[in-house]
């Protein structure tokens, strides 16, 4: 048969006839195999391996019941359009398990069985704007253990596998690791206090969460020995510690036991009175492991915080350099936990410096840019052109946190220290010191490793996360990965370290880095200029003052108030010289905005056009060949 035969088959009603049931078999065929194809950046809708892991080491079956109100228009659309995305994600999960999670769903709705179920298993009904109820969560259960996902919010959808991977990981877990904490601040809250008139407050979201995955063990700043039990001791604002504390510490780390530190130079969230302001002021404290640094070889300028142009917050007049905006250009991207962190918040945050002791290496986890220097705490607050009067970058990475790892020595060489006794009061004899307990460790057995990170605000609420009102119900989202990096060190030395892989593991928002880059290098040009001005106004000043010392009893003090020919000169040289440095400034602030609203203008045109412009001429190419090979073929 000739192809002209064959194509006029292929157009015929019996061939369009022939084509549908080819696609309806074909459908019916492929319906029984799932396959999804990812190309998102990060692959953030597909299982990853640390949760593949998690679900490999099942010893029985895990069971999900999922919660979701369907019928009706109770549900709103954007609810819907999520919901499908969890039962896909749960339809991942069950495929992946090789048969050991089990999904059970549930259509809770008013007055059913499914809603009282739902109840039992802490699934909280959520109140629309028409104020029907509805249910989305779920709840995990391994044998006679229970977790419960109360309220899934579309806000928390980048967590979502790691929400619920985690849910699985507790419920599978024999026993929960013990995680000592030792703070300077109310971390797990604090309850009200008539004697000393302290307010009581809720626990951290950062204390809230180690609780769901750890069991806490508190360790107070005076604690003259770490339990055995503890596996990992976070400790978090040490101010104040006593040195019977820190060889407490030192003793632990050299018998194996995991060390995060986190210490800070300018704690802006512990005001204390200041005691050297009549007027009743507040300053920030500061904190450190004085001797176990000193021992370690690490130093922490507890007078400076860093300032870094490149990564600055806010801009103009709101400026500020020192609360750092980091993204992984910051990052140390080749560590488990920093790869999965995206953004973060450092405010006022300090910087390591020294050479480590013999025997240690440390690896930098988070850094400061190039474009970045320590400044005085006095001006750790201030915004706009006074925060960047004077600044000088180092023109090199100052380390904001780092891992040290080694076989690590006692940095306390003639033993344990000698408690310090209060006077003996009069009539009283005074009481001898306890002898020491005579097990004093010179040095490690094995290698270990020490996490210490320059700041403390990073893990408080306010920086950390923000809470929102979901339909009646009270939903904490994380601001940035500050969370996602402290809760994945401890998972990592504690826990199932696969779930540091999953916290955050791919952002949905992606900062223009580029565009940070030129701005940062712009700004830093503007400081410049600024200097460049300041320091031709120092100069005509002494210029000046020379002059009038020069005329200083010469006559009266009438006269000497009189500006003489030269000093007037000065002056008008000083402000054409201040006017041609602003106008410079101001050509520099407007290119400055050119650029950046071209990048931002290009990056949108090319984000949001691109693929479609890509298929309209993939489109039109495929036509153009067609129509081709038809008159090819009526020629033929």
């Amino acid at each position: 048969m000739k192809k002209s035969n064959l194509d006029s088959l292929f157009y015929s009603a019996g061939g369009l006839v022939l084509l549908a049931i080819i696609l309806v078999a074909a459908n019916f065929l492929f319906s029984a195999f799932k396959a999804r194809v990812d190309l998102t950046q990060g692959s953030v809708y597909t299982l990853s391996p640390g949760t593949r892991a998690i679900l490999g080491k099942l010893e029985a079956p895990v069971k999900i019941r999922y919660y979701y109100t369907q019928g009706g228009n109770t549900v709103p659309v954007a609810l819907k359009t999520f919901a499908k995305r969890v039962e896909d994600l749960l339809a991942e999960y069950k495929a992946a398990s090789g048969g050991k999670v089990i999904v059970e769903k549930f259509n809770p709705e008013p007055d059913s069985d499914a809603e009282e179920s739902a109840q039992i298993d802490n699934v909280e009904g959520q109140q629309t704007n028409t104020g029907e109820k509805f249910y989305l969560g779920l709840s995990v259960s391994f044998l006679d253990k229970k977790e419960a996902i109360p309220v899934l919010s579309a806000d928390r959808e980048q967590l979502l596998e790691y929400d619920l991977t985690s849910k699985i990981s507790q419920v599978a877990q024999a026993k929960k690791p013990v995680i000592g904490l030792m703070a300077g601040l109310p971390v797990l809250g604090r309850s009200l206090n008539p004697m000393t008139k302290q307010q009581p407050t809720e626990p951290w979201v950062l204390g809230s969460e180690l609780k769901r995955t750890f069991e806490i063990k508190k360790v107070e700043l005076d604690a003259k020995k770490i339990d055995d039990d503890i596996k990992v001791l976070l400790v978090i604002h040490p101010k104040n510690i006593t040195e019977e504390a820190e060889y407490a510490i030192d003793q632990f780390v050299l018998r194996g036991g995991k060390l995060i530190a986190f210490v800070d130079p300018y704690a802006y969230f512990d005001q204390q009175p200041d005691m050297q302001n009549p007027f009743g002021g507040n300053q920030a404290g500061g904190s450190a492991l004085y001797n176990l640094f000193k021992g370690w070889g690490v130093e922490l300028d507890g007078g400076k915080v860093i300032a870094d142009m490149t990564f600055p917050s806010g801009s103009g007049p709101r400026l500020l350099p020192t609360l750092l905006m980091l993204t992984n250009d910051a990052f140390n991207l080749d560590d488990i936990v920093m790869s999965q962190v995206g953004t973060m918040l450092v405010p006022f945050g300090g910087t390591f410096k020294g050479k480590l002791a013999e025997g240690l290496k440390q690896t930098v986890l988070i850094h400061s840019s190039k474009n970045a220097m320590p400044v005085d705490l006095i001006i750790a607050t201030l915004s706009g052109e006074p925060s960047t009067r004077g600044f000088q970058p180092t023109g090199k990475e100052e380390p904001i946190a780092m891992r040290i790892v080694g076989k690590f020595k006692s940095a306390f060489p003639n033993g344990e220290p000698v408690p310090q006794q209060a006077p003996a009061k009069k009539g009283e004899a005074l009481v001898p010191p306890p002898a020491p307990s005579g097990k004093h460790m010179r040095e490690a057995a094995a290698e270990n490793s020490v996490v210490l990170v320059a700041d403390v605000d990073m893990l408080t609420d306010g920086a950390a996360v923000e809470t929102q009102d979901v339909f009646g119900q009270k939903v904490v989202v994380p601001r940035n990965g500050n969370l996602a990096f402290a809760q994945g060190l401890v998972e990592q030395l504690a826990g199932d370290q696969n779930l540091a892989t999953l916290r955050s593991r791919a952002a949905f928002s992606k900062p223009l880095t580029v565009l940070r880059k030129m701005e940062a290098q712009a700004q830093q040009a503007y400081l410049g200029k600024i200097k460049g001005l300041e320091d031709g106004l120092n100069q005509t000043t002494e210029k000046l003052q020379a002059l009038q010392k020069g005329r200083t009893g010469t006559g009266t003090a009438a006269a000497a108030a009189v500006l003489t020919p030269e000093q007037q000169v000065e002056i008008e040289n000083f402000r054409k010289k201040a006017n041609e440095t602003r106008k410079e400034l101001k050509d520099l602030r407007k290119n400055l905005r050119v650029d950046s609203d071209r990048l931002e203008l290009w990056t949108k045109v090319i984000n949001i056009g691109a693929i479609p412009v890509l298929v309209a001429i993939l489109g039109l190419v495929l036509a153009l060949r067609r129509r081709s090979k038809l008159r090819m073929a009526v020629a033929a």
